[in-house]
């Protein structure tokens, strides 16, 4: 939904200006939801929480909920305020490339947001709730409303043909009416779970402290995290009108499967993790069983989605967002920054998988350590590839872009490996999935071979128009074709061939997947 949601904003708003402010005001307030979230109840609430179902007490555990709620609500409104108050500072911080029109209009649009943000924060809570008790589907629905009730704005407004600067004011109060539904529509199911659940500001409670003690710290390497992220935003509004939404649209691309395979395992896994019981050998064996079973199925999917958005990233990009106003010169922006993505994907997901354990054993220092050397790092390697790499490689300046996520996968490489190698330390060996070797060999055969479709039907066809002229030749054009209709030509190819052949090769993975889709009489 997320992907439909990305296409219809791309059909009303294209790459312009108005959508790089709206994608920028977007962006500062969910520091709030990232900061206090998902990621940050993940590392602190659920294994506590789940330790205590593991265990039995159902009791302690609602108490545990009641006092969470009431201190996440209170610091949530208390931020949420502040926010509103300090808009101006942020934007300013931000996106420093925003000037008049365009600086007084994010700061509309970021007061309006930044209730709807406090919202997604209570929600996280109701996530972490359901995923504790193994309650895994509506907790993950939920944003498909956030996202609708985006999508039914932009079809009434775009519809009527709204100005742009009207249309972002209208699908900013739509994003607060969705984060509200986000909420609603998880709270029934919650209450049926907890059974006494009463809000509390009481922090008397050793369980409740126990959070708060781990809260405090994955705060920290949460929001490390996000300077990173406003890092490249700020890059990014330096560098062109288009290159922050450009940025933007690439990243709802590239994070899929680290959405997809690298959170969904990771948060499958970490209430399992946490009520792994026995003998420190006996949770240690359990742990390493899990992380092996985990980031073998995480590679599996996720070395084939960094092959396409190298190979064959245009292909992609251009049947998710091509339409309207998002034309085949911006597919190719964004297929240049998918380039740089495709580098870092497999490392990213891992990391989350591994940083899940050390959630799992409420040690959520190594994760913040390695998260901040990691952002400091980054941060001097992203300015220095996307702001002199182009001039020294001859490029234009705009093309920086593509280094952004280039400097974070090598610095997802670098975090992944030593969060390994730290839990290699205390459960024993910790090694990368088994049989990569299979998977590259596999996906690199699957984007060749698209490429080479690609290409001939460009041959035949001809160029797609406009691209050359704007974009550098007809070097690797997509085709004069629909761009749904070239996914196909394109895209399904390269999916029999990866399958195929790690099927071939006995990749047990492959196998169990088309056992599920073929059934098991035709895969033996």
């Amino acid at each position: 939904m997320g992907l439909v949601r990305e296409r219809v904003l791309a059909h009303y708003l294209g790459n312009s200006g108005m959508a790089a402010v709206f994608k920028a005001a977007l962006r500062i307030p969910n520091f709030l939801q990232n900061l206090f979230g998902e990621g940050v109840l993940s590392g602190s609430f659920i294994p506590v929480y789940a330790g205590l179902l593991g265990k039995g007490d159902s009791k302690e555990a609602d108490r545990v909920a009641g006092a969470v709620f009431g201190l996440l609500a209170l610091a949530t409104g208390v931020l949420v305020a502040v926010g509103m108050l300090a808009t101006p500072l942020f934007v300013d911080t931000v996106a420093p490339g925003f000037e008049g029109e365009a600086r007084a209009m994010a700061i509309r649009l970021v007061r309006i947001l930044f209730p709807g943000t406090g919202m997604l924060v209570l929600s996280a809570w109701c996530l972490g709730v359901l995923n504790s008790h193994r309650k895994f589907f509506l907790s993950y629905l939920a944003p498909v409303v956030w996202n609708l009730a985006i999508i039914a704005a932009l079809l009434v407004a775009g519809g009527r043909g709204l100005g742009e600067e009207r249309l972002v004011v209208v699908l900013s109060y739509a994003v607060v009416v969705g984060s509200v539904l986000q909420f609603l529509v998880q709270v029934p199911s919650v209450l049926k779970l907890l059974g006494h659940f009463r809000p509390s500001l009481s922090m008397a409670n050793e369980s409740v402290r126990q959070v708060l003690r781990s809260f405090g710290t994955v705060v920290l390497g949460r929001g490390v995290v996000q300077i990173s992220a406003y890092i490249d935003t700020s890059y990014a509004s330096l560098i062109a009108a288009r290159a922050l939404s450009t940025l933007t649209y690439a990243q709802t691309i590239y994070l899929i499967p680290v959405s997809l395979f690298g959170m969904s395992i990771s948060a499958a896994e970490l209430p399992e993790m946490s009520r792994a019981a026995g003998t420190g050998e006996e949770v240690a064996a359990k742990l390493r069983a899990r992380i092996e079973a985990g980031s073998r199925r995480i590679a599996f999917f996720v070395v084939p989605s960094s092959a396409a958005l190298l190979f064959i990233g245009d292909v992609v990009a251009g049947a998710l967002l091509q339409t309207g106003k998002f034309t085949g010169g911006d597919t190719r922006y964004v297929w240049y920054v998918l380039m740089g993505a495709s580098v870092g994907l497999v490392a990213a997901a891992l990391g989350r998988l591994y940083a899940s354990t050390f959630y799992a054993l409420k040690d959520t220092r190594t994760p913040l350590r390695f998260a901040a050397l990691r952002v400091c790092l980054d941060a001097a390697l992203a300015w220095f590839l996307a702001f002199k790499v182009p001039g020294l490689l001859g490029l234009p300046a705009h093309m920086g872009t593509a280094f952004f996520p280039l400097s974070g996968g090598l610095m997802a490489w670098f975090e992944s490996t030593m969060l390994r190698r730290m839990l290699a330390r205390q459960l024993g060996p910790v090694k990368l999935p088994r049989g990569m070797g299979k998977l590259w060999g596999a996906a690199v055969a699957a984007g060749l071979t698209g490429l080479g479709i690609k290409v001939g039907l460009a041959r035949v066809l001809g160029p797609m128009p406009g691209v050359a002229q704007e974009w550098g030749g007809h070097f690797l054009s997509a085709p004069a074709l629909h761009p749904i209709l070239l996914f196909g030509a394109v895209v399904l190819p390269f999916g029999a061939i990866y399958f195929g052949l790690t099927w071939a090769l006995g990749v047990p993975e492959s196998k169990s997947v088309l056992q599920r889709v073929l059934g098991r009489r035709l895969i033996r």
